[in-house]
């Protein structure tokens, strides 16, 4: 199934269910390509194997992974353990060539519903090179009990609160480059910033160029986690280096939209502004 821009297909929208329960099977994206028809996702990649494109995803949901692979404990570091959930599709709320919703829900090993989500994705016309993902994500703790949502660094590994609206771009021979705002520049400084948005582009030598623009939506202003030099992976994280608590039938709300431009883009605040014009 996909989503598309006009008669242009710009997003596989694939169901997880084939996906090793040791990966946290979910929905994703992938591939996901710019207007041009170049691939701007990567899944199972060799380095790893538990990133699935565009998906959301949590590291530690009282002690259930959905993001897959191993998990990082304090007393043993990261490890492998039998602690992965699964987000399984149970309807459309919505269902059109421009727009998706879809009601999800997150179970543990068990098969025990922990989670009860909404996801709403959009693709947005901007200009003849750029279109615009628009992926919001209602959460609500259906488990009858408060929730804490952690990350391998509110477990005890510094730097790594990755979670939330995760976009694994692919690798090239070369590192993107990285800029945000007010002349922010490079991995080291916009990796825990909360900046408002931030741009990944390509700098592969053999490669269709790119660039992505990442903007939040929504009320928080979640840090960014951010990794380019040893794989291009974006996400606003959620608990960052603080375990959110989740009450009984509360939500977690969280948002992400993304500029997908053929080739370079040479006013990235402008840019950023038309992507949070667009309604």
């Amino acid at each position: 199934m996909n989503l598309s821009v006009g008669h242009t297909p710009v997003a596989t929208h694939n169901s997880g269910e084939s996906v090793p329960s040791e990966l946290s099977p979910r929905p994703y994206l992938h591939p996901v390509r710019t207007l041009a028809g170049t691939e701007v996702t990567e899944t199972l990649p060799a380095d790893h194997r538990h990133h699935l494109g565009v998906s959301v995803t949590l590291a530690d949901v009282s002690g259930t992974s959905f993001w897959g692979g191993r998990t990082f404990t304090r007393e043993h570091g990261s490890v492998m353990l039998d602690n992965h959930g699964r987000q399984t599709h149970l309807s459309w709320a919505d269902h059109a060539p421009d727009r998706t919703t879809e009601l999800l829900s997150w179970t543990d090993r068990e098969g025990t519903e922990l989670l009860r989500e909404e996801r709403t994705l959009r693709a947005l016309p901007l200009d003849a090179t750029t279109w615009v993902l628009d992926l919001r994500s209602s959460l609500r703790n259906t488990s009858g009990r408060e929730l804490g949502i952690g990350s391998p660094a509110t477990n005890g590994r510094p730097g790594a609160g990755y979670g939330g609206v995760f976009w694994r771009a692919p690798i090239g021979d070369r590192p993107p480059s990285v800029t945000g705002p007010d002349g922010m520049s490079g991995e080291d400084a916009l990796h825990g910033s909360s900046a408002r948005w931030l741009a990944l582009a390509s700098t592969a030598s053999h490669d269709s160029p790119w660039t992505l623009l990442f903007l939040r939506t929504g009320p928080r202003t979640d840090p960014w986690f951010l990794r380019a030099r040893e794989y291009p992976g974006v996400c606003p994280a959620p608990a960052w280096n603080t375990r959110q608590v989740l009450p009984a039938g509360q939500t977690l709300e969280l948002g992400l939209r993304t500029a997908v431009t053929d080739g370079s883009v040479t006013d990235h605040e402008a840019l950023a502004n038309a992507v949070a014009a667009l309604v």
